[in-house]
């Protein structure tokens, strides 16, 4: 719906009221005219004040288009060389957590190494003690029987 139809119904419905409200009071027909008239010159005046401020709201849109199309992209450009400038700062720092970061994952891998392979010769020593317990104990049972 554009503006100057909901003006152009305003204005109508106000007349419509006046009208109306004129025509239904009780009055002599001396102060029925003089109403009208009067009615008639305050309805042109704020007919006058509502056109000023359409005219002056319809200036207000123009403006801030006119605005809007040279601030917006001055805008946009100023928002992408900030970006591109926190990017370039912020590339050294990037590549340092990035190394960090490599450095970290290189240290945890030595280490699960290291785990697993002291885990190997934990199960390997262990292996080895049971080897040794079963032989001591066959060696203790053939040295018992011997004894017999």
């Amino acid at each position: 719906m554009k503006a100057s139809n909901f003006f152009i119904g305003l204005a109508t419905g106000l007349a419509a009221g006046a009208a109306a409200t004129l025509f239904s009071t009780p009055q002599s027909g001396e102060d029925l005219r003089t109403s009208v008239k009067t009615a008639s010159t305050d309805w042109k005046e704020k007919m006058a004040d509502v056109k000023e401020k359409v005219n002056q709201l319809k200036e207000s849109v123009n403006h801030l288009k006119i605005e809007a199309k040279t601030q917006v992209p001055e805008a946009m450009d100023g928002l992408k060389e900030s970006m591109a400038e926190w990017q370039e700062s912020t590339a050294p720092a990037k590549e340092h957590l990035q190394l960090e970061i490599l450095a970290i994952q290189n240290a945890i891998e030595e280490l699960q190494k290291s785990i697993s392979k002291d885990n190997k010769e934990e199960k390997d020593d262990d292996k080895k003690y049971v080897k040794n317990q079963n032989s001591d104990e066959s060696t203790s049972e053939t040295d018992k029987k011997d004894s017999v």
